[in-house]
């Protein structure tokens, strides 16, 4: 096996390499470490390196395999990257923004600590938007991340360096978080896995801020579903310092997925979720026919009508609202330091009264009721996970899809709403529009049943594999 394949291989294949000693560590870290060298500059996918910490991460995981050790930790040896909203103790922090631009952090996050715990090796952190305010790569500190399949295309966002990283290779785990779809949307644009388990289920650090709070879930980006179940296995479980978290303990994921039999599943087809009113006809096409492929298991899919009423207003509300609260100081004393979007979102932010936030909220719950309805009849929904394949470089939003006129967040419609009702979602590769960009296929679960969600994402592995494709300069 040549180094390339190695790097495109899974994280479960690598860990079973690793515990038997047919390869090290520290010799995968090294070949991650001069992938990212040579080709990172085209893409852009890592801001920031650790490779010193990751070296020193290998050679405590070889001597642990090397001493025999029976109970190894979950992840004892696998490359990771973590996206820059997260702190890295000793490493620059800058959450994608001038504002931070030469801060280092004095602690790990907690989601970091669990999986330096779980004996992952960190490479490096991933770029993402100034506080991950908009759903493409870019900043005033790294600028731009490029998509693997067509450079001259979005990665998305706002993990889109995380996206990247895994797309092309760099990487086999990507920790990401997802505020309206900012690991979803990578995951589809980059043609990957990505998972968003349930609101409360890994703990995060918000830093004192409020414009994420009750939306921002952190979460696996991979290539292949059983590693997001391996990763995830080593995220979640309760932690005192956040309050929304949820207190079920860590369960096994894993073995469950690759071992257990697969239930009979009920799903629930929306090509609309009830408002979007303008999707790409390649997408709309691509997750149609994917679709169909779970009837070829026995499955029930039904096409389904979900009445959301105009969320946008509801989402933009709560999210530039936070914004404001959360950097009004800066935007009056370091204006220069935030991007344009970021300051406009600011300023729409403050013209807001508390009555336009609760009315906001009311309308978040009136979501969920909608969502909740469904799954009454259904174990699991799909949907798009965006309307729109990868779009160009340098703009924020496509402003038509299939012919029409459409608002800046029209193109994310899908995500947005599961970040406001917190159930778990995901996107997988499910097909590829004549310029060979990828598709994503959005599977959306019951609170709390992300392996539920897991098993029909690797079920559809099973049936349409997508690792073999690489991007060509890869």
């Amino acid at each position: 096996m040549n180094k390339e394949e190695i790097c495109f291989e899974s994280a479960s294949s690598m860990r079973e390499k690793l515990i038997a000693e047919e390869l090290t560590s520290e010799e995968l870290t090294e070949l991650f470490i001069e992938r990212i060298q040579k080709l990172n500059p085209k893409i852009n996918a890592y801001c920031t390196f650790t490779f010193d910490l990751a070296r020193e991460a290998a050679k405590e995981a070889d001597n642990l395999i090397h001493e025999g050790n029976q109970d190894l930790p979950l992840l004892c040896g696998i490359p990771i990257s973590i996206k820059d909203l997260m702190e890295i103790e000793g490493y620059r922090t800058t959450f994608g923004s001038k504002l931070y631009e030469d801060y280092v952090s004095n602690t790990d996050e907690i989601a970091v600590k669990r999986l330096k715990e779980a004996g992952a090796v960190i490479l490096g952190k991933t770029n993402t938007p100034a506080f991950g305010h908009i759903a493409v790569s870019h900043n005033l500190v790294f600028e731009t991340t490029k998509n693997p399949w067509n450079l001259e295309k979005t990665s998305g966002g706002s993990s889109g360096g995380a996206g990247a990283s895994v797309a092309a290779g760099l990487g086999p785990l990507a920790l990401g978080s997802d505020g309206g779809g900012s690991i979803r949307i990578p995951s589809s644009f980059c043609g990957i896995f990505g998972l968003k388990p349930t609101f409360g289920r890994v703990p995060r650090n918000l830093h004192g801020t409020i414009g994420w709070a009750t939306l921002d879930h952190y979460g696996p980006l991979t290539r292949y579903v059983e590693d997001a179940a391996l990763m995830l296995e080593a995220l979640w479980g309760p932690h005192p310092s956040d309050r929304f978290i949820l207190p079920s303990p860590k369960t096994d994921l894993y073995h469950p997925l690759m071992e257990g039999e697969l239930p009979k599943l009920k799903i629930g087809l929306s090509l609309d979720l009830g408002f979007v009113k303008a999707i790409d006809p390649e997408v709309e096409e691509g997750v149609s026919e994917a679709a169909k492929e779970f009837e070829n298991m026995n499955w029930t899919v039904d096409p389904v009508k979900i009445k959301i009423r105009k969320p946008e207003l509801a989402f933009n509300t709560i999210v530039t609202a936070g914004f404001a609260y959360d950097l009004q100081k800066e935007y009056k004393k370091q204006k220069e330091k935030i991007d344009d979007t970021l300051q406009k979102m600011i300023e729409a932010g403050l013209t807001y009264s508390a009555l336009d936030v609760k009315r906001a909220e009311a309308k978040r719950e009136e979501i969920n009721t909608k969502i909740e309805q469904q799954f009454k009849k259904y174990d699991l929904l799909i949907s798009p996970s965006t309307a729109v394949p990868a779009f160009d470089l340098g703009i924020m939003y496509p402003p038509k899809i299939a012919g029409k006129g459409v608002s800046p967040v029209a193109w994310m419609s899908y995500t947005y709403p599961l970040n406001m009702t917190g159930h778990p979602a995901a996107s997988i590769p499910c097909g590829w529009t004549k310029e060979r960009l990828p598709i994503g296929m959005q599977i959306i679960g019951k609170r709390f049943d992300e392996l539920t969600v897991l098993q029909a994402a690797k079920a559809f592995q099973n049936l349409k594999p997508w690792q073999a494709e690489k991007p060509e300069w890869a």
